[in-house]
């Protein structure tokens, strides 16, 4: 008996050996995992993590106009979703920057027009089915090209991060000292959307632009009930990431459910679990003795 063989005896291991959609949809959930989850960590400690889904959805104009240019085409889709994305980052932080008005609103304006336009855009040519695939996306359904796109994504985002993280997580906690003490503020901020925008495009291909944002937040949410120092949080996160992405797909497969939600579900429960049982929950560090100190 072959070693494939045995494996494929193995429930947990037979779906992604007896089926290439599955080992594709693994590899795409293992690439957003390295690329999107460290960058919703940064998303976190900056109090913008829903600042990220307005970005998912600022994208979806761009995409619309690729797709009734091009059709379900994966280049002028994401070239779409590129351009109306940082366009739509540049503009909220321009307005953010130069107004009375502060960065969240400015992006929850801007997310609701761009989901309006960009529903109404697909509406014009496509169908129910079609509108169906650019929201809630269809992580089965990933090519060699699509998984080629996410690795690209997720390399660039772990070698910005390896350059620049101590300028990132500055930004992040501390951004007012960063632009006293340094020329590059304005860089780190504008270049870290760019990355936001860039893996939430990835994340739209394999999830939609409704739950792109679930594999950024909720293991980054996760993670940090476990965990409070900036490494061990990334390295946290993306581990809660990849398990999760792989329980829902098994999920999926076994009690015939749909990927994406079934994904975005898991790593809801264990945002959950952490919640109740990480030692920075809520429950725990309530039973945590606490130290009395005596004259």
């Amino acid at each position: 008996m072959s070693l494939n063989e045995i494996l494929a005896g193995v429930p947990l291991i037979s779906p992604f050996i007896e089926f290439g959609f599955m080992r594709r949809a693994l590899a795409g959930c293992l690439a957003l995992s390295l690329g999107a989850t460290p960058i919703g960590v940064f998303l976190m400690l900056r109090r913008m993590s829903l600042a990220g889904d307005a970005i998912s959805h600022a994208i979806l104009p761009g995409a619309a106009v690729g797709y009734l240019i091009a059709g379900l085409s994966l280049s002028a889709m994401t070239l779409g979703g590129l351009v109306a994305g940082i366009a739509v980052a540049l503009l909220a932080g321009g307005v953010a920057r130069n107004s009375v008005i502060k960065e969240d609103t400015s992006l929850a304006t801007f997310y609701l027009i761009s989901l309006s336009a960009g529903v109404l855009i697909i509406s014009m040519r496509g169908s129910n089915v079609d509108l169906l695939h650019v929201l809630f996306g269809s992580v089965l359904a990933l090519d060699d090209a699509a998984l080629f796109l996410l690795a690209g994504f997720a390399s660039i985002s772990i070698v910005a991060i390896a350059v620049g993280l101590r300028l990132i997580v500055l930004e992040c906690c501390d951004p007012a000292h960063l632009a006293r003490i340094s020329r590059l503020s304005p860089v780190a901020h504008y270049g870290f959307m760019v990355l936001v925008v860039l893996n939430l495009i990835g994340g739209f291909h394999a999830l939609g632009t409704l739950m792109a944002v679930g594999i950024m937040i909720l293991p980054s949410a996760a993670a940090r009930f476990w965990v409070g120092n900036i490494v061990p949080l990334i390295l946290a996160a993306v581990l809660i990431a990849f398990s999760g992405s792989l329980i829902g797909l098994l999920l999926s497969y076994y009690v015939n459910l749909p990927a994406g939600p079934a994904i975005v579900l898991t790593l809801g429960g264990l945002y959950v679990l952490s919640m109740a049982v990480g030692p920075l929950g809520p429950l725990v560090s309530r039973l945590r003795p606490r130290w009395h100190f005596e004259r």
